[in-house]
């Protein structure tokens, strides 16, 4: 029997990926029959993810995907709670096989994604014992453009630009461009309104705190806020930027000398925008001792 539960617990580690007790506590718990365990695991891991729901899964990582028979690109984050986990082979497994069902099936939104690859973050649960969650994503359809990819820090940042037409050497330096800059707006045309209006504001107020403004005459002022607006905006401007692969030339000049025009562009930085846990390692180790 000893011999044959070893080997019972070697198929079942091999099937599911999980731990080696995992394995031989749920094959007891079902009579040794390894479908029956199988489920058991993955209930298992339903129930984890259930407890792990308020945690925080801020690391991860961003795949990017084409598919060169249907023209389409898809970019994906999904993250988990530790960086070690995140560098292993078996997260990068799970974020691949989220990007090739993602590029498959063109779910509507993440809700939709998330119900087609339900099982793929259930088994990955039962095997890494950790919390993952698919943050967003993003399919684009290459259509007469052209598609240009980059991805940073192995998959910390990940970047598809899209152009009008096809320049290989611009489309990779502009998506590394991306990847380094971050910027909000692909042009000037493209800030909205609202955006102007609340940082007019803000200089607004910052000019009434500043005692150099005092005594300066009111179009003065405005005309010193009217330039600080466009300078806060130029440098979140893709085209406003110095360019990466030659910083005497802004990106615009670049793209206007190679007769090109930025379609859209996507950026992915794992973790934006989440507010990490601060584990206060000193508390935890009294709170245990008491």
């Amino acid at each position: 029997m000893a011999d044959s539960l070893i080997d019972l617990i070697k198929v079942l580690r091999d099937r599911t990926g999980a731990g080696l007790m995992d394995c031989k506590g749920a094959l007891l718990a079902n009579d040794c029959d390894l479908d029956k365990a199988g489920d058991y695991l993955r209930e298992k891991g339903l129930a984890k993810a259930a407890k792990k729901a308020d945690r925080i899964a801020a690391e991860g990582l961003v795949v990017v995907k084409t598919c060169e028979g249907c023209g389409k690109t898809v970019i994906v984050e999904v993250n988990c709670e530790t960086d070690f986990v995140s560098k292993g082979d078996a997260f990068k497994e799970l974020v691949e096989n989220v990007a090739t069902v993602i590029l498959k099936n063109n779910p509507a939104d993440v809700d939709a994604a998330k119900e087609l690859t339900k099982d793929l973050f259930t088994d990955a649960t039962v095997k890494m014992g950790e919390k993952f969650d698919l943050r967003r994503f993003q399919v684009i359809e290459k259509g007469d453009n052209a598609v240009y990819t980059y991805i940073h820090m192995g998959g910390k940042i990940g970047v598809v630009a899209v152009l009008d037409k096809e320049d290989a050497e611009t489309g990779k330096g502009l998506a590394m461009h991306i990847a380094a800059n971050n910027p909000t707006y692909a042009s000037k045309a493209d800030i909205g309104a609202d955006a102007i209006a609340h940082e007019t504001e803000v200089q607004t107020r910052a000019a009434k705190e500043d005692p150099k403004f005092a005594g300066k005459p009111e179009a003065m002022i405005q005309k010193i806020i009217g330039g600080k607006v466009d300078k806060y905006f130029s440098e979140m401007v893709l085209t406003e930027q110095a360019y990466l692969l030659d910083d005497s030339k802004k990106v615009g000049a670049v793209l206007a000398e190679k007769k090109l025009n930025v379609v859209k562009y996507v950026r992915y930085q794992v973790g934006e925008g989440i507010e990490k846990r601060q584990d206060d390692f000193a508390s935890e180790v009294m709170a245990q001792t008491k």
